[in-house]
C-alpha cells in the first residue's frame, strides 16, 4: 500500500494558451488529462462562457510518482489577483532554465545555480540549474503563514507531517511525508496572509488500511479543511485517488482541441466587454 503523501497543487489560471506554454515548453511537463465543464445558465450576461470551465492536470510523470499541478480554467475570468499566501514552487531542472533562456521566457538567477521565473499570472517557480532526476524534479511548495509555530503544530499534528528541517534566519520549517517526496515549506511572512482571489489548494492523499480505517491518527477520510490561515487542504482516500488519477494518453489533444474552440477572448470583444478579473 502506497504511503500518504501530497498530491498536487490547484492554480486558477487566465490565460490558458500562454500558461500551456509555460508548462509544456519552459518547464517540459505533459498533459496527464484534461477535462472541459457546462455549468451554470447560458442565457446570462457572459453568454455561453457563464460557468463553462476546464481542469488540466500537468506534472513530469503520472500522479502516482509525481507532484503535479491542476490547472483552472474559467473562460469567463480573464486575471486573478496574487495574494501572499503562495510564495512558490521549486523544481530540479537545467533543461527547463535552458528551456526559458531560448525561448525568451524572462528568468533571473538568484543564487547559486537557482533562477527564478513566473507562470503567467504571477506565480513563482524556482529553477535548480542541475540534471533533472529520474525521480520527481519537483522538490517543494512554499506557502506563507502568519505564525510559523502554530502553522507547524497544525501540519504536523493534525495532518501528520514531519519537520525536515528549520532555517531560523529565514523564518522558515520544511515539512513532508517523506524524504523522497515533495516537501511542504512554512514560511512566516510576519503579518496576516492576504489569498486574494488566486489563492490555491492542496491535495493530500490518506491512504486507508484493509478495513477501511485511515492511517491518519485523526481520521481525515476525504474532505476540504483549512489551516488557521485559510490554506485550503483536500484529503481524497487512497482508492478514490486511484480512480481519479489515471493518465488520459488523450489529454494533450483535448486540451489543444479545446484551446483551439476557445472563442471566449473573441466573444467578450464582439461585446465591447472584457472579461472579468476575479
Amino acid at each position: 500500500m502506497a504511503s500518504r503523501r501530497a498530491l498536487h497543487f490547484v492554480f486558477k489560471v487566465g490565460d490558458r494558451a500562454k500558461t500551456a506554454t509555460f508548462y509544456r515548453d519552459v518547464l517540459g511537463m505533459k498533459i496527464l488529462r484534461h477535462e472541459e465543464f457546462e455549468e451554470g445558465c447560458k442565457a446570462t450576461c457572459n453568454g455561453p462562457y457563464d460557468g463553462k470551465w476546464s481542469k488540466t492536470m500537468v506534472g513530469f510523470g503520472p500522479e502516482d510518482e509525481h507532484f503535479v499541478a491542476e490547472l483552472t480554467y474559467n473562460y469567463g475570468v480573464g486575471e486573478y489577483q496574487l495574494g501572499n499566501d503562495f510564495l512558490g514552487i521549486t523544481l530540479q531542472s537545467s533543461k527547463a532554465v535552458n528551456n526559458a533562456k531560448r525561448l525568451g521566457w524572462p528568468v533571473t538567477e538568484v543564487g547559486e545555480a537557482l533562477y527564478v521565473t513566473q507562470a503567467p499570472g504571477g506565480y513563482p517557480f524556482y529553477l535548480v540549474d542541475k540534471e533533472q532526476p529520474s525521480a520527481d524534479p519537483v522538490q517543494k511548495v512554499c506557502l506563507g503563514v502568519s505564525d510559523l509555530q502554530r502553522s507547524t503544530h497544525y501540519w504536523t499534528e493534525l495532518l501528520g507531517m514531519k519537520v525536515m528541517g528549520k532555517n531560523e534566519e529565514n523564518k522558515t520549517v520544511l515539512l513532508g511525508f517523506a524524504d523522497s517526496q515533495c516537501k511542504l515549506e512554512l514560511r512566516d511572512i510576519g503579518g496576516a496572509v492576504d489569498h486574494r482571489t488566486a489563492f490555491g489548494r492542496i491535495y493530500s492523499m490518506d491512504c486507508l488500511d484493509e478495513n477501511g480505517k485511515s492511517e491518519n491518527p485523526h481520521h481525515i477520510l476525504t474532505g476540504t479543511f483549512s489551516s488557521q490561515d485559510g490554506h485550503e487542504i483536500c484529503f481524497v482516500g487512497d482508492e478514490a485517488f486511484r480512480q481519479l488519477s489515471t493518465v488520459d494518453p488523450k489529454g494533450e489533444d483535448l486540451l489543444d482541441k479545446a484551446m483551439a474552440e476557445d472563442k471566449s477572448n473573441e466573444w467578450f470583444a464582439k461585446h465591447n466587454r472584457q472579461k472579468a478579473a476575479a
